[in-house]
Formats: structure tokens, sequence, C-alpha cells
């Protein structure tokens, strides 16, 4: 070989191998235990763009969250190497990005007036799209739900007016000493955890031709969300007290509305509450979230006229349900946590005296 083709040699081989060295990969992460696959929903970025380091550039929906693909350095991309609707697994490349490459130019084309053009197709009375894959999941979920459980649902009232009275009395010395508002979830919180205590049965779990009765209270809060209803857990709230409880309901509520949920913030939980009255719902049966055994639905608070001491006066109040699963919890059971969390709520004292 002559020294000038040896030269040229190097040359296209160290050239080869610069590139090479250029190029980094985005792959899927990680996606939790249960979850084996995703669906690669959309790309949020487009080839020539430039990435900054851990900018995402994808977004995977799985049965449970979505999540983000990342570039692993900053660059512009090459290509994408996969498409939108793919199934992809944890290690799946989603991307090439190069490290050194310049942004492409894109060259925009003159539009054509299509002012004195008209359209000659025919106007569409329906849009037929794939359905998102958390939308799937929870489908699912809600059918086998039905199909597992014995499903009956109990009602009850409860008048909201001593604990309006006390959440307006302190809400501003509460959001100063805790930096946190004082809402109505935290109290039908600590009064679900009352009411579990009363009664274990609620918290426990049919485990095959066993009983699984659970020593901790994890409460998963129903979050409704532009892609479907997520529900996230506050861990360990026999333990917490209101300020702690408000403080995990803003931190979950605000991931879920930033789709930032992982896999861990919804894993486990032992009961669910549900808040159909943000919506305006009056009354309605929730639900079981498998693999619990109940869930409690509020509703919208309303002034109705009720009977107080032989007077008929306007109260605010609010229809709660239990919906329960016959297999496991008796109806005697049922009522007695229900009237648990209405002596509680109406009378919050309760809860300090432990009575």
């Amino acid at each position: 070989m002559s020294d000038v083709s040896a030269l040229s040699y190097l040359k296209v081989f160290l050239d080869a191998h610069s590139q090479l060295g250029d190029l980094v990969e985005a792959v899927v992460p990680f996606m939790g235990e249960s979850i084996t696959d995703g669906t690669l929903a959309t790309f949020l970025k487009k080839p020539g763009d430039r990435v900054e380091a851990d900018e995402p550039i994808a977004q995977i929906e799985t049965d449970k969250v979505t999540m983000d693909v990342a570039s692993p350095e900053a660059g512009i991309i090459e290509k994408f190497v996969a498409s939108e609707g793919d199934i992809v697994t944890p290690g799946v490349k989603v991307a090439i990005i190069s490290k050194s490459a310049a942004p492409s130019k894109t060259h925009t084309q003159p539009s054509e007036d299509t002012s004195q053009k008209q359209s000659t197709a025919p106007p569409v009375e329906e849009n037929k799209v794939p359905m998102p894959r958390l939308r799937k999941r929870i489908a699912n979920r809600l059918k086998d739900s039905q199909n597992t459980f014995a499903m009956l649902t109990t009602f009850n009232e409860v008048d909201m007016t001593n604990l309006m009275k006390l959440r307006s009395d302190y809400k501003d010395k509460f959001v100063e000493k805790h930096g946190v508002k004082l809402g109505l979830m935290s109290c039908f919180v600590k009064a679900a955890v009352s009411a579990l205590q009363n009664q274990p049965i609620v918290n426990a779990v049919i485990d095959g031709d066993d009983i699984i009765y659970r020593e901790y209270i994890d409460i998963s809060v129903a979050v409704g969300t532009s892609k479907g209803l997520v529900v996230p857990v506050i861990r360990d709230t026999d333990t917490m007290n209101f300020a702690d409880i408000e403080k995990g309901i803003n931190n979950l509520a605000k991931k879920a509305t930033e789709g930032a949920l992982s896999i861990d913030d919804m894993a486990g939980g032992t009961f669910t509450i549900s808040n159909g009255g943000v919506y305006g719902s009056l009354i309605s049966t929730p639900i079981i979230n498998p693999p619990q055994s109940s869930i409690l639905g509020m509703h919208s608070i309303v002034q109705r006229p009720v009977v107080v001491n032989g007077s008929i006066l306007a109260r605010p109040m609010m229809y709660l349900a239990l919906t329960y699963d016959h297999r496991l919890i008796d109806g005697r059971e049922a009522v007695l946590f229900l009237r648990r969390i209405k002596d509680v709520v109406e009378d919050p004292r309760r809860l300090l005296l432990d009575i």
C-alpha cells in the first residue's frame, strides 16, 4: 500500500471513528417493576432540533403513567429510529443525537393562496383515533372490577356546618404556620383513617382463600387529568397530621397535572377516596379500585332544608357513598364505617378526643 493510500485510509478511519463517538442514543427508560412495555405516544421534537441534556424528546404511555424519553447529551437530533404508535420496551433506541452537528436550516415555502379555492371534500361528522393506552388500562380495570367484586353501595349524608366553620376560623393561621391551605380532603382522609381503624375489615382484601388484614393505612386519592383518572397514594396516613396530608395531596395533584407521577406514586393503596363534588356531582356509585375492597365517594355541598332540634334550617349538606366488596364486608360493617365518617366530619372534635 502506498503512503498516499495509507494516509487516505487512516483519514477515513479516523473520520468514521470521530463520527461514531459524536453520536449518542436516546433510549426508553426503565418503566417500573410491573410494567414491561409502553406505546410511543408522541415526539416532542423533530429531526434537526437542538436539545439540551435531559430534555424530553418523546413521551411513552404505559398502563399507569406517561413518561418522558430524554436526550442523554446536548446536541442536535439526527434522526428518529422509532415511530409514533410503536410498542417499545426499556432500552429500545428512539433517537440518534449528534453532539456537534449544527441545527438544520428550514426554508419557509410561500403559502399557496387558497382564498379563491373551495374544498369539494365532504364534511367530517366523526373522527376515529386510537384509544390512549392509559384509557385502555382504565377501561380494563373498571370492567375487571365489575366482573370480580360483589359490589354494593351504601349512602349517608353529612352536615358540613361545623367542619366548614372550623376551616373558616383557622384557615389563615393554618397557612401561616404550615405554608399550605386547609382543605376539606385532609379532613375526610383523617375521618377515613378513624373509620378504618374502627372497622379493619374495610381495610382488608381477599387473597384467594385468605383474607389479608393490612396494619397500615395508605389512602389513594382519585385525581382527574386531561388524559384520564389517576389514583396516587398518600402513605401512612394514620401517622400524619392535617398539614402533612394537605402537603401530600398538593404535591401529588401537581405531579398529576404535570404528568410527572411515577409508578411508585400510584403503587399500593388500601382504600380510595374520590371527590366527584369538584365537578358538581350530587350523588354517584363509585367503582372499587382493585385490588382494594372499598371506595368512598364525596359529592358536592348543597344547601338543603334539614330538621335541627325540631326546626327546619338550611344547612350545607353532602351525600356520601361507600361502595364495598360484599364478599368480604357485611352491610353492618359498611354502614358503621360510613356512620363513623359522618360523626367525625360533623363533629371534628371527636378526632382530638379519640371518641
